[in-house]
This record gives C-alpha cells, sequence and structure tokens, in this order.
C-alpha cells in the first residue's frame, strides 16, 4: 500500500475509533445510585468483642454530640455494613470516624469491579458529600475503611460493596491516598504476628476550622487511624497513626504538597478529634510513656521498620 504524504486531514475526514455501538464511558458519567434502607437489613457491623477478651468498643463521641448525625431507629448514630460501622458528621458531611473487624484468616479476595459508588439510603444524601466533588479532578474517593479489609469469611461479596458507599469516602489527592494511606495498613498488619490474624481499626479524618473549601466542601488536611489486636504471646496492643498533608486549592489547581506519617500516642489521637477511645489508651506505649514523661512523643515513620507496637 502507497503511503500519501501529502495527505492533511480535516475534522470531517476523521473516523470514530470504535463502533457506535460500543462504548467506553466511564462509571462517572453514570447515574450515582442510592442503596435502600431495606438493602442493609441484617449487617452486624462493628463487633467490640472481635478480639475476644480483649473488648474494644467503638469510640465515644459524646463530646461532639451536637457534631453527631442523628440515624433512626439507632441511638448510637452508628451506620452499619457487613464488618464495619460508620459515624457521621452533621457539619461536614464526611465519616467522624469509622470502625473495622479484620479476620485475615478468613480473607476473600474480591475483584475490584467497576467502583460502584452509591450514597447509603438511611440517611439524607445532602448529610453526604457525593460525587459532585470528585468530579473532573484530580481528588480520589479515598476509602476510609479500606476495600479489603471486611473481606472475610461467607460475606466477604456483601462487604466489599459495602465500602463503596459515599459515606465511607474522603477527599484524598491521588499521590496521598495510593502511596501513603493504602500503604501504612499494609506495614502495620504484614509485619505485626496477631492471635488469629484479626485486628479491629479505626479511621478518620482531623476536622480543623482551617481546612480549606473546594465546591463548598472543607476538604481535610489531615487522617488518623488507631489499631488494636493482640499478639501472639497474648499481649493486647494499640498503636495510632497520623498523616499530614498540605494542599494548595485554588479554582484551577490541585497542587500536592509535602506531608509526613507518624506514629502517635492513642491520647493525641483523642486530643485532635475530641473522641474518646476508652481504655485503649493504657496499651499503647505512646501514650503511657506520655504519662510517665509528661512530653508529647511521636515517631515519623519512612517505611515498615520505623513502626512500633
Amino acid at each position: 500500500m502507497k503511503i500519501d504524504l501529502l495527505y492533511r486531514p480535516r475534522l470531517n475526514d476523521l473516523r470514530p475509533v470504535v463502533p457506535a455501538s460500543e462504548t467506553l464511558l466511564p462509571f462517572d458519567a453514570a447515574t450515582v445510585r442510592t442503596s435502600p434502607n431495606a438493602y442493609f437489613q441484617g449487617r452486624p457491623g462493628y463487633r467490640a468483642d472481635h478480639l475476644g477478651e480483649f473488648v474494644v468498643p467503638l469510640p465515644s463521641a459524646s463530646a461532639i454530640a451536637d457534631d453527631v448525625l442523628p440515624i433512626v431507629n439507632n441511638p448510637d448514630a452508628r451506620l452499619d455494613y457487613e464488618h464495619f460501622s460508620i459515624v457521621m458528621s452533621r457539619s461536614r458531611r464526611l465519616a467522624l470516624f469509622t470502625g473495622v473487624n479484620i479476620d485475615g484468616s478468613a480473607s476473600v479476595s474480591v475483584p475490584r469491579g467497576g467502583d460502584p459508588w452509591a450514597f447509603d439510603g438511611r440517611i439524607p444524601e445532602d448529610a453526604q458529600v457525593g460525587e459532585a466533588l470528585y468530579a473532573n479532578n484530580d481528588f480520589d474517593r479515598g476509602h476510609l475503611v479500606r476495600r479489603e479489609d471486611p473481606n472475610w469469611g461467607t460475606t466477604a461479596g456483601i462487604a466489599n460493596r459495602d465500602t463503596f458507599h459515599f459515606t465511607n469516602c474522603a477527599p484524598q489527592l491521588s499521590a496521598f491516598n495510593q502511596r501513603t494511606w493504602l500503604s501504612l495498613e499494609d506495614y502495620i498488619l504484614d509485619n505485626t504476628r496477631r492471635v488469629g490474624e484479626r485486628a479491629s481499626v479505626f479511621t478518620g479524618p482531623v476536622f480543623r476550622a482551617t481546612d480549606p473549601l473546594y465546591r463548598g466542601v472543607a476538604i481535610p488536611l489531615a487522617y488518623w487511624k488507631v489499631v488494636a489486636f493482640v499478639h501472639d504471646d497474648g499481649r493486647p496492643s494499640s498503636t495510632a497513626y497520623l498523616i499530614d498533608h498540605d494542599v494548595d486549592l485554588t479554582e484551577h489547581t490541585l497542587l500536592f504538597g509535602a506531608f509526613k506519617t507518624y506514629q502517635r500516642s492513642v491520647r493525641a489521637i483523642e486530643g485532635l478529634t475530641n473522641l474518646d477511645f476508652g481504655m485503649l489508651h493504657t496499651f499503647d506505649g505512646f501514650s503511657n510513656e506520655e504519662a510517665a514523661t509528661g512530653e508529647s512523643v511521636r515517631r515519623l515513620i519512612t517505611g515498615p521498620g520505623d513502626i512500633l507496637a
């Protein structure tokens, strides 16, 4: 075939790459669904007795009760899903915190699928930050309960789908979400020897009055995580972590700035969030060190070798 190097195409000369019957439209272009109340019937949610005798309740938000979104027919204001629960912030329309039970010994690999994010029909849509925040920018719909964590046992598929609700979502820039947020829990759980490979994990944003507004949503610039488990020698343990990053939010650009990951005390997370983790601080070496010395303790994490448990 002779090639015509003198050919200069115009717009009308161009042809579709794929036949018109096919589609490459992303999920974002579809109508966002809402999971009805009936869909969640029978969900057990987070269990405080997941670690046996080491009972770890959900943190108390009584100090900030005015900001807790009430849930109909649930005096604890918790939204229960498969193996995890969420308490929502009324003012920020994001989760105050999440709590998930993990059982690595019964873990099931569930394909990610098409990211079918949905509103939770148990609360009003305007009480949840939805797709409008995430369209056409560099924000990830960041899972707070990591997608893989509740995917264990015979209901792993249900748990996987439950994680794709906007109640379990927070705006995180792509580099932050992929390089740091997701890897932190891998570091913790892959480098500890736990009874029955079980753990209970709490996660949430740090809400500050100075958080920048973007599309009408105050964007959290820091996130925390508290992990509880029992060592294989029978020692109960809790550890806490804080990830902070700087974001320059303008009308046209999102610039990812520096961030650092620290191991902190459970007490420090309580101070940042106004949540009460009960007696969990007594099983945290960082909290006990601070109580003994009167000095704040934090440890910069650059890799799994920096984590103490």
